[in-house]
Order: structure tokens, then C-alpha cells, then sequence
């Protein structure tokens, strides 16, 4: 019997346009509009396996800098899980970043298969999910961010991510149907967030403030320009004792667990101002 042979490529966008909605099938919930900002941090840096002419299997391993990459959207036809066809795709994609320190987002059921290939746990995640809250009232110091000199956010960006990442911050935050704000005090940039539209409701990503109280109102004013009856997630890091505390105070309830993991020294971010991740497919 002939077999079909198993081929290793670069993803087109279209490529990961599909990568994106086998991503929705496993429940991760992606945004509606991510694949271009996705696909330009790093175009050389998404792989697709193919049985044949059928693609079965996908990775992303982005490389952010010389020395900084970071990992996702390793996903298997559910049909052909077990048989190595993810395990050659890991190996190809991580020579991309060879050399640099490597992050992923891990689901439960492969944190052990990353702790054998040299990932080491850096902090839980847990998805909280609550509700639009509709149109509201919030403090004037809360601001779109559209109208925050865009430097100055990229600077306020540097403590949460361990590379400048300009060109994607600044399609991140004009995303359509979604909203970005900022918490500008005595004209100091102090806490900002975006909230944009998913497959199923809309996530808060990222959302990062100089205190609890500032990021709980930029919460809220992002849950405001959502429908009441909306689900409204957010992927909060639990580094800190209180994480857990400050998300159930507002009424969300976790849903999905994951782990920050890093292949070498895991870089300094300024966790105790990250209240939520950005994606976890890109970091």
C-alpha cells in the first residue's frame, strides 16, 4: 500500500486563516480579526504539515528578536494525534528560533510533553470569563488610546513584553470592531487595555495598570461597550496571590487553565501591572 506523504511547509496568510479556525474548533476563542496582525509579527514563522495535499497539523514559532521567540498554535487533526505528525512539526518550527529564549502559552494536557523538551513553568494562567455590562459611565481619566501619543504607549508597553513589538501594538489597538483605552492621570499614561470581538463574545487583551483600582475601571469601561448579555473573557497571569482574588471580586468566574512556559531564562516582566495576557497564541 502506498503511503501518503507527510511534507513540512511555511504557512501562506490563507494558510493561517485556517490554522486560526482549527484553533476555534479546540475551544480557544480567537479573535475575528487577528490573522493580519498575527501573520505580520513574523511571516517566516508559521508552519503547516500535510498529509498529501491535506493540511493536518500547524505551529507558529515567531521570532521577536535575535534572542526572543515565542510559540503557538501547535494543533493536530484530532484523527491523527499520536503518530508524530505534531512532533517532526515542533522540531522544524523551533529551529526558526534557534538561539533564543522561547515562550508558550501551554494547555493542561501538554505541559508535561513541554517540560521534556526543555520548557519550564514561569507562572499559571487562568481565562475568567463575565458579561458586557452595556453603556455606563466612567472616570474621565480614562481616555481612548487613540488619543495617547502612540510612543509614549509603546514605552508604558516595554514592562509587559520582553521585546518592542510596535508595528503589532499599533494594529493591535485599531482592530475593527473592537476598543482601546488608556488611563492618562496628570498626563501620565497609567494603565491601558483592548478589548476586542472573538469568535464567541470578546476578550480583554491585554489589559495592564499601575493598581488594582485602575484596572478594575478600565475593565469596566471596556465592559461597557459591550452588550449586557455578551460573554467578556480575560487570560489573567496568577504570578501574584491576588490575581485569582481580583478577578473573582468582579464577578468573573475561570473557565480555562493554562501555563506561561519558557525554553531557557525566564525574561522580566513587570507581572505585578499585567492584570491580562495579550493572546495567547502570539504572547
Amino acid at each position: 500500500m502506498k503511503t501518503t506523504p507527510y511534507q513540512i511547509r511555511r504557512m501562506s496568510r490563507l494558510d493561517l486563516k485556517t490554522a486560526i479556525g482549527w484553533a476555534s474548533r479546540e475551544g480557544w476563542n480567537p479573535g475575528l480579526y487577528d490573522l493580519d496582525p498575527f501573520y505580520d509579527l513574523d511571516p517566516d514563522g508559521y508552519f503547516l504539515g500535510l498529509l498529501g495535499d491535506r493540511p493536518v497539523a500547524s505551529i507558529s514559532c515567531l521570532r521577536y528578536s535575535s534572542s526572543y521567540g515565542f510559540l503557538g498554535f501547535y494543533i493536530v487533526d484530532p484523527g491523527l494525534r499520536g503518530q508524530g505528525l505534531g512532533l517532526a512539526l515542533w522540531s522544524a518550527a523551533l529551529k526558526h528560533v534557534d538561539g533564543c529564549v522561547v515562550g508558550l502559552d501551554g494547555v493542561v494536557a501538554q505541559q508535561e510533553n513541554y517540560r521534556r523538551s526543555g520548557f519550564e513553568l514561569a507562572w499559571h494562567n487562568v481565562r475568567y470569563q463575565g458579561r458586557g455590562q452595556g453603556p455606563g459611565r466612567h472616570d474621565a481619566r480614562i481616555v481612548p488610546l487613540s488619543a495617547v501619543p502612540f510612543d509614549v504607549l509603546a514605552a508604558y508597553d516595554r514592562a509587559f513584553h520582553p521585546e518592542p513589538r510596535s508595528a503589532f501594538l499599533r494594529a493591535w489597538i485599531a482592530l475593527p470592531n473592537s476598543r482601546a483605552l488608556g488611563w492618562v492621570d496628570a498626563g501620565e499614561l497609567r494603565g491601558y487595555g483592548v478589548i476586542r470581538a472573538c469568535v464567541d463574545g470578546h476578550k480583554i487583551a491585554p489589559l495592564c495598570a499601575d493598581s488594582p483600582g485602575i484596572a478594575e475601571a478600565l475593565l469596566g469601561a471596556l465592559c461597557a461597550s459591550v452588550p449586557s448579555h455578551d460573554p467578556v473573557f480575560i487570560d489573567v497571569p496568577q504570578a501574584l496571590p491576588q490575581s485569582a482574588a481580583w478577578a473573582k471580586s468582579l464577578g468573573m468566574e475561570p473557565t480555562f487553565p493554562t501555563a506561561r512556559m519558557y525554553r531557557g531564562p525566564a525574561p522580566s516582566l513587570d507581572l505585578s501591572r499585567l492584570y491580562g495576557l495579550t493572546a495567547l497564541e502570539v504572547g
